[in-house]
């Protein structure tokens, strides 16, 4: 982190955080990630030693075991995770966002009995709201959960979960009224429930280490005590949480942009041609130099909105800019790192082939880019 980042900060105790994410990252993801991604094998115990170091917990109460940081810095330890390995920084993101309904729908007994185990350390959560026909038209979802003696019956099938089949806990949306967004409820279930099962994972072309598969809820039966706010207020939980996991992938974008950004420059830096370094020439140096505007631009969005957030300010609109701009960002300075790097690029020699593959897919999760030009669009008719 440079200097000028450095005394943004609003504590010493951030500054110390983020020196801590910064070794962690250096020293235990960056070094393996090319080789997990390769195999496609999921880091559950950089998870675990991210919780043992309190990186799972950031943004939630110290009562309940989390370190009740704002959000402004839990989302730069997210980016600082990204620019080391993305699947990681990703998977803290989500985890994040699956802990979200129980911290803010529900009762004080609830977070009292659960949320301290979900952001201690060692539990390792999923987000189940995509279905494989209701992705980003969320408010149609099919999954049902009936009732039965003691709670719920849910059936279905999720699709597009990130930790699907990894992950301890699911925070799970389902249909237990009228069609349309105010018939959906949110449950939090163990892994392990009968009748829950994944599906075999994904094949994508990035991000690759970071498990994704379908969830599949047959008869699944859920107490009642485990649903998370009132009956139907599920698409509410949703779209909130969603706001906050929309920066979380703005950050993950910066992060793997600063990623691509580092990789080029100091490539650029050793490469010769005509006589000079390749940074020197207009060409190669403007190029760069574009890549650090998107960068630069895309952490001062997100972290607007998580100042609002933060302030207890509305940031929707904030957030879908953020996520809009820092994903597209994120795709162009990687493709544009691949451009330094000539042939070199195109090569599994250098990440930045990697980052490029990675890129794609933040420009779709948490909602795709066209949902958040939708967004966007009608906070700006509403005036």
């Amino acid at each position: 982190m440079d200097a000028a980042r450095r005394a943004l900060l609003p504590t010493e105790e951030a500054e110390a955080l983020l020196e801590l994410t910064g070794e962690l990252g250096a020293r235990e993801l960056a070094p393996r990630a090319a080789a997990a991604e390769a195999a496609g094998e999921f880091p559950r115990d950089a998870f675990r030693l991210l919780g043992r170091s309190g990186l799972l917990g950031l943004p939630y109460a110290e009562k309940y075991g989390g370190a009740q940081q704002p959000y402004e810095v839990y989302l730069q330890v997210v980016e600082e995770l990204a620019r080391n390995w993305l699947a990681v920084g990703l998977g803290v993101s989500v985890h994040t966002l699956s802990c979200h309904a129980l911290a803010e729908f529900g009762t004080e007994e609830q977070r009292a009995r659960w949320l301290p185990d979900m952001i201690g350390g060692e539990l390792l959560g999923a987000y189940c709201l995509s279905e494989p026909g209701h992705g980003s038209d969320a408010g149609n979802l099919i999954t049902r959960a009936q009732p039965v003696d003691g709670g719920y019956r849910i059936d279905g099938t999720k699709a597009w979960i990130t930790h699907g089949g990894e992950a301890d806990f699911y925070t799970v949306l389902a249909r237990t009224g009228e069609e349309g967004p105010k018939g959906i409820s949110a449950f939090l279930v163990q892994a392990g429930a009968e009748g829950l099962s994944a599906a075999n994972p994904e094949h994508k072309m990035g991000m690759r280490a970071s498990t994704t598969a379908q969830m599949r809820f047959e008869g699944v039966v859920v107490p009642s005590e485990r649903l998370i706010g009132e009956p139907g207020q599920g698409f509410e939980v949703a779209m909130r949480a969603l706001d906050c996991g929309r920066l979380g992938i703005a950050a993950c974008a910066v992060g793997l942009a600063q990623a691509a950004l580092d990789a080029a420059t100091a490539y650029a830096k050793d490469r010769i041609q005509f006589g000079k370094p390749i940074i020197e020439h207009d060409g190669v140096g403007f190029l760069l130099a574009d890549m650090a505007t998107r960068t630069e631009v895309g952490r001062a969005a997100y972290l607007v909105a998580a100042r609002l957030r933060d302030k207890g300010l509305p940031f929707a609109r904030q957030a879908a800019i953020a996520k809009l701009h820092c994903t597209d960002a994120a795709m162009q300075t990687t493709i544009d790192a691949v451009q330094v790097l000539g042939g070199a690029g195109y090569t599994t020699d250098f990440p930045v082939e990697r980052f490029l593959r990675e890129a794609k897919v933040l420009q779709i999760v948490e909602g795709t880019n066209q949902i958040q030009r939708m967004v966007i669009a009608r906070s700006l008719a509403r005036g």
